[in-house]
């Protein structure tokens, strides 16, 4: 067995060989093996850098194939109908948010070839604020490009989604199709009295003594009831105006018009909620007389999404170049 130098019987021997008690040959294999270790972890981090980028290119050209093919490279000047879809819900993250909608609804009026632009709806309803921005989006666009709108009920047309709908000059339906539902809803729940027989103690702190009204677990007085009441009337009677507004002396006032209920489309248009059955092929063809259809609807794209997660400012262009243009239909 080897001593430290300056050891006495091996008292203070170390373990560990130290660079002082490794001979130079032996020094220099172990630094060669440690270096040779932390060069391919460095090469193993490179490569992953470069395996994601790859993907990521992969994707981005994936993305590219998928939404680019078939989109011009310009505004088409033939003389089209324009087409924007409102389909699903209507929500700031949704494919119907006011962001989408209005994007695509000013790229359609402001293309010289569009004699017209149809709303083809689908949509249950949403969020009253996002169809506000939309219907006086595209009130104002009406009135600074002098274009016709019409909007093209599907399934559903109901609540929101008639409020954008009331901007249009016209409104066609399906003799099925559910239209209406004119009222505003706030819902929850209240957990106090199965909280009183479980034995539990909600324990909510606030500065302020109606911040916590909303509190499922906590009970309601009825000065926060007759609050978020009056709140709701007041939306309401928003959304009345909006729609006796744009619908104007074609409405056949009934005591359920503005109650929340809903009709089929043929009872839409004998309330003058709609103005005569149609499809979208008709309206382009009979109504707008341009038979071709140019689709400027907007959707989240698998290249935007990308770009968010990883943070890449070189995909800006490539989100552009994909969300951008128009599409024949």
């Amino acid at each position: 067995m080897n001593e430290v130098p300056g050891s006495e019987n091996g008292v203070g021997q170390s373990s560990t060989p130290t660079s002082a008690s490794v001979p130079g040959w032996e020094r220099a294999v172990l630094e060669k093996l440690a270096f040779a270790a932390l060069e391919e972890q460095r090469a193993a981090r490179r490569w992953k850098i470069i395996n994601r980028l790859i993907t990521l290119g992969l994707l981005l050209g994936l993305a590219w194939l998928i939404f680019g093919m078939g989109q011009g490279t310009g505004a088409p000047s033939q003389r089209h109908t324009a087409l924007v879809e409102i389909k699903g819900e209507i929500a700031s993250e949704s494919e119907a948010s006011a962001d989408l909608v209005v994007s695509a609804v000013r790229a359609a009026f402001e293309d010289r070839g569009a004699q017209a632009v149809v709303l083809l709806i689908n949509s249950p309803g949403g969020s009253p604020v996002q169809a506000g921005i939309i219907n006086d989006e595209i009130r104002r666009l009406k009135a600074q490009h002098n274009k016709p709108v019409y909007a093209v009920v599907q399934e559903a047309c109901a609540s929101a989604a008639y409020y954008i709908a009331v901007s249009a000059d016209r409104i066609y339906v399906d003799k099925a199709s559910i239209v209406g539902s004119i009222g505003v809803l706030m819902d929850g729940f209240g957990f106090t009295g199965l909280m009183e027989k479980l034995g539990v103690e909600r324990r909510l702190m606030t500065a302020g003594e109606n911040k916590g009204f909303l509190d499922p677990f906590s009970p309601q007085t009825e000065r926060q009831r007759a609050f978020a009441q009056a709140m709701l009337d007041q939306i309401h009677k928003q959304f009345i105006d909006v729609v006796k507004t744009g619908r104007g002396k074609r409405l056949k006032e009934t005591p359920d018009m503005f109650s929340g209920l809903f009709w089929t489309g043929q009872q839409a248009v004998d309330l003058g909620l709609a103005d005569q059955l149609g499809n979208l092929d008709y309206v382009a063809r009979e109504v707008v007389q341009a038979e071709h259809i140019v689709d400027y609807t907007r959707h989240p794209n698998v290249a935007e999404r990308l770009v968010k997660r990883f943070g890449a400012a070189i995909g800006e262009g490539s989100v552009q170049a994909v969300r951008g243009a128009p599409v024949w239909r």
